[in-house]
């Protein structure tokens, strides 16, 4: 399926090369063919003004045709000087009321085309300049391919979003898929561990044992739980934030290795009410104290700030370890990104996942610093 979507990506990009340089191509074509009717026109034109100007014409009613004919083609005469002589086709309105209208329009006529030069007619020896410029038709010619390009752009845009999105669809069914499938391949050896400590609780002198591995085989069911809720819409409660975190801390303190030390603060407030899905936002906390713990190696400091604000309510893990490279933090959260030597790479991804999509939360690094530690926040809604 990623290589199908990969290929029509290929094939359309192929395709809208194709399309535009077909259409730069002609339309040069066309505007070079129409840039000859015009100086042509423009010849004629010139032509049969001379011939309105010589003392030798009889029959006036052809000349004046042809000028007649020329209304879109901006023509301005000059002498030899480029002194302004006549003018044709341009604002009336903007010559009589902009003194300098004509100097600035030749200034723009001489860029645009080679000025046709004839002897003067009246004055005889000197001669007459004929600058002019381009029909409405040949601009609007020239700039087609250009919005030929945005149309095929935003088009090639809007593809590549649906696409995208396909493939982020694909993407988190195949993720949903794997836990689901994780979650079932889970229940059988559970099922079992919670079979042989009920056999153990019989045998005197295993109570703090059977206690422990009660805590484990707990745990393995709750996250056989969460695997199988992912894809799932979860129920949301209303908990004690103070007590759901703290009861977290406490489990992955127990199981923490080296000289680490556990802080929570929630600033004087027992009690910090959410809308939340225990077992998954349970989840999310152990992947963030997890990768802080793997982050120390063995020695530092986890910090957990829980803060009720006006709209939000904001959740801080910040750990002492070695940091984030700038050029890694945008990729945290992405499927399969992981620096460790083992992991799939999926905690983070699953972790934004249930803070976004099923918490109308946000989770991102608020922070990260070389050598020093990284914070990363939750953000939820009130």
């Amino acid at each position: 399926m990623f290589r199908q979507l990969l290929n029509l990506r290929t094939v359309l990009a192929i395709v809208a090369i194709f399309i535009v340089s077909g259409t730069v191509f002609y339309s040069q074509y066309l505007a070079k063919n129409i840039a000859t009717r015009e100086r042509e026109k423009v010849e004629l034109w010139a032509a049969a003004a001379r011939s309105l100007l010589s003392l030798n014409t009889d029959d006036i009613e052809l000349p004046k045709k042809i000028i007649d004919a020329n209304y879109d083609i901006p023509i301005i005469e000059t002498d030899e000087n480029d002194s302004i002589t006549g003018s044709r086709n341009l604002d009336s309105a903007m010559i009589a009321d902009d003194t300098n209208y004509l100097e600035k329009k030749l200034r723009v006529l001489k860029s645009a085309n080679r000025p046709l030069i004839y002897p003067d007619p009246i004055n005889n020896g000197k001669e007459s300049r004929y600058y002019y410029g381009h029909t409405q038709l040949l601009n609007e010619v020239r700039y087609y391919p250009i919005v030929q390009l945005v149309i095929v752009a935003l088009f090639i845009i809007i593809v590549f979003l649906s696409l995208r999105s396909n493939y982020r669809s694909v993407q988190n069914q195949v993720w949903a898929g794997m836990a689901k499938e994780t979650a079932h391949q889970l229940g059988t050896p559970v099922s079992s561990l919670e079979g042989w400590v009920e056999m153990l609780k019989e045998t005197k002198g295993n109570e703090k044992i059977v206690a422990e591995l009660e805590k484990d085989v707990d745990r393995l069911r709750l996250v056989s739980d969460r695997f199988g809720k992912i894809g799932s819409t979860p129920q949301l409660e209303e908990i004690n934030l103070v007590n759901q975190i703290n009861s977290m801390v406490d489990y992955m303190r127990k199981r923490a290795a080296g000289k680490i030390v556990f802080t929570v603060n929630s600033f004087g407030q027992d009690e910090i009410l959410a809308m939340v899905s225990p077992p998954l936002f349970d989840w999310v906390i152990e992947n963030l104290l997890k990768n802080a713990l793997d982050a120390m190696e063995g020695k530092g400091r986890i910090v957990v700030d829980i803060n009720d604000e006006k709209a939000n309510l904001t959740i801080d893990v910040t750990d002492t370890g070695k940091g984030i490279s700038k050029q890694n933090i945008a990729n945290v959260f992405k499927p399969g990104f992981t620096t460790k030597k083992r992991g799939w790479g999926l905690g983070l991804s699953l972790s934004r996942r249930i803070i976004q999509q099923y918490h109308k939360g946000q989770i991102f690094v608020k922070k990260s610093e070389a050598g020093k530690g990284t914070t990363f926040r939750i953000v939820l809604k009130k």
